[in-house]
Parts: structure tokens; sequence; C-alpha cells
């Protein structure tokens, strides 16, 4: 199983106070948990981004819980207003517990 990629797009720069938009797509192999695995028989075990979270230094922007509905690699598109120069973190949660992150500054300028 290849490893989930994290992908986002987010402006360098931006005036204080613009709203910007924000795209990000994780690649993940998503396993719905209803197949058998071929060789044993035995149910493959559910494999899906059940959450998504964006912040800004530190400051919660977006904070979604994923339903197994979900595509196989999750994308979103949204607007933040930029108040400062800063970090946005994005954070992918998998059922297992494994946590994909991505970082990207802005610059106010």
């Amino acid at each position: 199983m290849s490893k989930p990629r994290p992908r986002v797009k987010v402006p360098k720069t931006a005036a204080a106070g613009d709203v910007v938009t924000i795209k990000t797509l994780i690649s993940h192999p998503m396993e719905s948990g209803h197949r058998k695995d071929p060789d044993t028989g035995a149910p493959i075990p559910r494999k899906i981004i059940n959450r998504f979270k964006t912040t800004f230094e530190g400051e919660l922007v977006l904070d979604v819980a994923i339903e197994p509905s979900i595509s196989a690699n999750p994308y979103f598109k949204f607007e933040m207003k930029v108040p400062k120069t800063g970090t946005v973190r994005f954070e992918w949660t998998d059922d297992d517990g494994s946590v994909y992150s991505k970082e990207k500054t802005i610059t106010v300028s």
C-alpha cells in the first residue's frame, strides 16, 4: 500500500485582512472494511481519513469529521482570512490513528 501523500495549494503572499482560497488533497488508498483478503478470506480492516483539521498559527480554522462515504482521495477547498504572516497547518487523521500533516507559510506584504 502506498504512503498517503498530502498536497496543498496556499498563496505565498497576501495583504493583511485578505481572504485567500486554500485547496487540499491527500492521495490515500481508502479501504471500506467490506472487502476480504483474496488469499486468506479475512476481512481487510477499514482505513479511511476520518478527520481533516486546519489551523493558522495554532488557531483553529477548519475541523471536519469525515464519514465513510468520502472519496478515496479527499479534496477540500475553502477560504480563509489572513490576519498576519504565519503558518497554516493541515492534518488528516486516519482510522488507525495515523496523522498526516503539511505546513505552508503565508507572508503578509
